[in-house]
């Protein structure tokens, strides 16, 4: 299941069923994992306009976020809604290579 702005729906979105629940940048990630049960996976929550800010910031959000997930399994690092229409795809794919390379070296 996925929304925006649904922090106050994550609970019926669980009940709904779903086996991972995507989440907008508007809500933490260990609230939304309060919210929808540790059995679940979550999706998210990089804000997308972040996309377009000095890759600094793009890198610090992202690590933020990292670090909030802790390593634990059923987080999927996404973006909180879709791709901003004027953002780069050269960031896309430093941010992705980025995620990947931080997620490696966590779990070592």
């Amino acid at each position: 299941h996925f929304g925006t702005g649904t922090a106050t729906l994550l609970p019926s979105m669980a009940d709904a069923g779903g086996d991972v629940i995507g989440l907008d940048w508007r809500i933490p990630l260990d609230r939304a994992w309060a919210e929808v049960g540790d059995d679940r996976g979550v999706q998210g929550n990089l804000d997308p306009a972040v996309l377009l800010a000095p890759w600094e910031r793009i890198e610090s959000e992202t690590r933020a976020i990292l670090a909030r997930a802790g390593g634990r399994p059923g987080h999927v690092f996404n973006l909180g809604h879709g791709v901003p229409p004027n953002a780069d795809p050269a960031v896309l794919g430093r941010l992705t290579e980025f995620v990947h390379e931080a997620t490696v070296e966590a779990r070592v």
